[in-house]
């Protein structure tokens, strides 16, 4: 039994052929754990399920690797703004820890509420700092990186390839990037991103910090996922899957690290699924628009509904969130359930 994926980099639907059958490598970008786990969220673990549990079926070995990322992710994906976990901590009067805590907790709630396999290998960024920081030695060594009075960055203009995945040039990008926003005036180009913050200026008091040879500090978003993705499935994987929104930044910026750090192909087929709207607007925690697992349940609709909901649509394709409409799928899942 064969499978064919459409790949992101290549824009074309290939069959999909993994690098060590029967084994199959995937990695899934999983929660940033400030805030609650939300509807919108998990359509996306829901496709990955879905694609985990096809996988499987077909007959295939599949290690599943998801990181929690509970560390380093600032307000905005291009390392402007502000600590989500400091900011969240800060409204809620408790520390980063707790905040962290609580959050995935509620994560392993909702993936549990809609039936989601949990991943064969959970990670925490707070668990894999040392590989990160051997990641940002490696790209220092080999030139990709360079160092700043407040943080370590990668530097965009040593990688040829970079926006690829995107489709977006490296001049396009820079003339795009907002220069009001760069705080750091040695920075070489606009679009470099942070390896690692240093624990100095608007972060002088961060609350999560660890010593590095560039002193004491935390790492940035984007180098996580590459540290821990070959920490467990080695340096070039299967399958690795995220919200179309990484696709720009978080994803080109994964692929630009870590092939420049090995010299080898990053991952070889990826996987994006779409939004799940609003009244045409994302869903997000940004604009408030959002639906958790506790919200269904006061509606009195089973979350498996959300679910049959979810595989109502393309998982490449924009899909409206309506009660109605979720409504409508928990009656097919009752008349499924009764069949059954």
């Amino acid at each position: 039994m064969s499978l064919r994926l459409y790949n992101t980099h290549t824009r074309s639907i290939q069959d999909f052929v993994p690098l060590n059958p029967p084994v199959v490598t995937m990695y899934a970008c999983g929660p940033t754990v400030y805030d609650y786990t939300h509807i919108g969220h998990l359509r996306k673990y829901i496709g990955d399920d879905i694609l985990r549990r096809t996988l499987s079926y077909i007959g295939y070995d599949v290690k599943h690797v998801m990181n929690i990322t509970d560390v380093g992710h600032l307000t905005d994906d291009a390392d402007t703004g502000d600590d989500k976990f400091e900011k969240k901590a800060s409204l809620e009067g408790k520390s980063v820890w707790e905040i962290a805590k609580y959050y995935t907790d509620y994560f392993h709630k909702s993936m549990a509420a809609v039936n989601v396999v949990p991943p064969t290998i959970e990670a925490n960024a707070t668990d894999h700092i040392d590989e990160m920081i051997a990641l940002v030695e490696t790209l220092l060594a080999k030139g990709f990186a360079y160092e700043t009075d407040t943080a370590v960055y990668f530097d965009v203009s040593r990688d040829p390839d970079y926006g690829s995945l995107s489709g977006q040039p490296l001049a396009d990008k820079i003339t795009a990037a907002r220069s009001d926003v760069v705080i750091d005036t040695d920075k070489r180009h606009p679009a470099d991103f942070v390896l690692w913050f240093k624990r100095v200026g608007k972060f002088a008091q961060h609350s999560m910090y660890w010593h590095s040879p560039w002193g004491d500090g935390f790492p940035g978003w984007h180098i996580e996922c590459s540290a821990m993705s070959m920490q467990y499935l080695g340096e070039t994987i299967d399958i690795h899957t995220g919200g179309v929104d990484h696709i720009p930044v978080h994803h080109e910026n994964e692929i630009a690290q870590s092939e420049c750090a090995t010299g080898h192909q990053f991952v070889r087929y990826w996987v994006h699924h779409d939004f799940l709207t609003v009244d045409g607007e994302k869903m997000s925690k940004s604009k408030g628009n959002f639906y958790t697992v506790d919200d269904i349940h006061k509606q009195r609709i089973n979350p498996l509904a959300v679910r049959l909901m979810v595989m109502s649509a393309s998982y490449r394709k924009p899909l409206n969130f309506t009660w109605e409409a979720l409504a409508s799928a928990d009656t097919a899942l009752t008349k499924l359930i009764r069949f059954a």
